[in-house]
């Protein structure tokens, strides 16, 4: 694909997430909404260098997905990578843009810690529960994945809702397109705190959930996505979401 997309309410770049960030212009963006490679998916250093399709799959009958780029950090490393992306984000942002970053319960500190180093004020923690998790026998059900919430200051809210710190949202295995894709109504919900009619900034946007979140809600989003493959797959999801739904593009 070509190595940016343009689209009727945003712009789609297939490259590194540093890479890029660093050429976007101060102050452009309203929000960060964004999942990043975890680097996780296991207890020891070795287990969590495997191939992601092993990591995060676990029945014996595995869908196939592009392959996942960038998920085998070291804790130090990803810590100092989380770092230096973040950094670019608070440049970006606009004073009072809100920052919503997905996180697992093993590298949820080292992302806090990032949030805050990157420049950020850390606001609290945004729970995602998935009910349909597999049990545990003996061990408590793992059965959440958490979002970060910070905010570059001065905090100010955009909505006069007020928003649950718990959103229940189950995976449905026929709408994912990527091997740790989050639902579509998760991140409509999440861009409530997000200004309306504002630009939505994802370093990672993988299949493209965000940006078609953000044509749902009428606000526009500048992604980047280091995978062609995936880069590609999101841009026909965010071609066909705004053939579908013309009354929200801006």
């Amino acid at each position: 694909m070509d190595r940016k997309k343009v689209f009727d309410n945003g712009i789609l770049c297939n490259g590194d997430a540093l890479a890029v960030l660093r050429d976007l212009p101060d102050a452009s963006v309203d929000a960060v909404l964004t999942d990043p490679p975890y680097s996780s998916g296991g207890l020891h250093a070795g287990a969590r260098r495997v191939d992601p399709a092993q990591k995060y799959q676990q029945t014996g009958t595995k869908r196939v997905y592009p392959p996942m780029l960038g998920d085998c950090k070291d804790q130090r490393s990803f810590t100092m990578w989380a770092t230096l992306w973040l950094s670019e984000c608070w440049r970006l942002a606009k004073p009072g843009a809100p920052v919503l970053v997905f996180s697992d319960w093993r590298q949820l500190p080292a992302m806090t810690d990032a949030v805050q180093a990157a420049g950020f004020e850390w606001r609290g923690i945004v729970v995602w529960h998935k009910p349909s998790a597999r049990p545990m026998l003996g061990w408590f059900r793992r059965d959440a994945e958490f979002v970060v919430h910070a905010v570059k200051t001065p905090a100010q809210a955009f909505s006069r809702r007020c928003f649950p710190g718990v959103f229940n949202h189950r995976v449905v295995a026929a709408d994912k397109v990527h091997l740790t894709g989050k639902p579509l109504p998760l991140l409509v919900d999440l861009l409530g705190v997000v200004p309306e009619g504002g630009t939505v900034l994802d370093p990672f946007m993988g299949g493209g959930t965000t940006a078609l979140a953000c044509i749902e809600t009428g606000r526009r989003f500048v992604g980047v996505e280091l995978s062609a493959d995936y880069a590609e797959l999101a841009s026909k999801r965010i071609r066909q979401a705004e053939i579908s739904a013309p009354s929200n593009t801006l």
